[in-house]
């Protein structure tokens, strides 16, 4: 017996519910694929500093056979070096002695053979000024100190010697150079949209890279430490969505 139009209605209603939950399925997964359109930028933030506190450490040797004419010698060099320090304006308050190391060779058993001087004797001073050209403009000048006789090691022996200049201000400039690298960022991503036919959403993930700081003219040899001007530097990295 052919079946009655009622028994058509509920297979119908099947097919309908089926058909709309295809097409529901169907735009999740366009939504899911929008979703993971997204544009990875970067944006760079760079600040021309100068350094805000002048470190230099100055060691002066003397050496011989007889100690205490050894210990004479090093305590005349320690007075050429403060009054060599005073002719350049650096008080007396920020000049620190520190101790003295006595070298033995005699007493190395690694020794062979005859020794000029049995004693070496280093003295070490260290000068920490908030005024970095006062300190530069005598680190200049150190060849005054080696015509008078002082035997001068001028900074570390394995680096390249002079004042160390430190930058402290770094805080302080950290949220504008954080917004300004931000806003970079999203102006290469405006364009990239515009490049693509489409809108720009939202973030959805964002990194801030670590903040450099460089010596302002960088050359083959020289490093930030031993320069008085120097570079900020931050690269920000953000992925925005994209739509359309």
């Amino acid at each position: 017996m052919p079946d009655s139009p009622r028994s058509w209605i509920p297979a119908g209603l099947l097919a309908l519910g089926l058909l709309g939950g295809g097409l529901l399925v169907g735009r999740g997964f366009t939504e899911a694929r929008l979703g993971d359109r997204f544009v990875t930028v970067k944006g760079v933030a760079e600040r021309d500093v100068e350094a805000d506190l002048a470190v230099w450490n100055l060691q002066f040797t003397a050496g011989g056979n007889d100690l205490s004419a050894v210990q004479r010698t090093l305590g005349r060099n320690l007075e050429l070096t403060l009054e060599f320090l005073a002719s350049h304006e650096i008080a007396p308050d920020l000049v620190e002695v520190q101790g003295v190391r006595v070298t033995d060779a005699s007493a190395n058993p690694y020794q062979s053979g005859p020794v000029e001087n049995r004693f070496s004797v280093t003295q070490t001073v260290v000068v920490r000024s908030e005024d970095p050209r006062r300190v530069q403009a005598a680190s200049q000048d150190v060849g005054r100190l080696v015509e008078a006789g002082v035997v001068l090691i001028s900074g570390q022996e394995w680096g390249p010697g002079g004042p160390t200049f430190i930058f402290r201000g770094l805080n302080d400039v950290k949220p504008e150079m954080i917004a300004e690298a931000t806003a970079r960022a999203r102006e290469a991503a405006v364009e990239f949209a515009r490049d693509s036919d489409s809108g720009l959403g939202g973030i959805r993930r964002a990194r801030q890279g670590v903040f450099e700081i460089l010596p302002r003219d960088p050359a083959p040899g020289i490093t930030q430490e031993n320069r008085i001007e120097k570079s900020v530097r931050v690269v920000t990295t953000v992925e925005y969505y994209l739509r359309g």
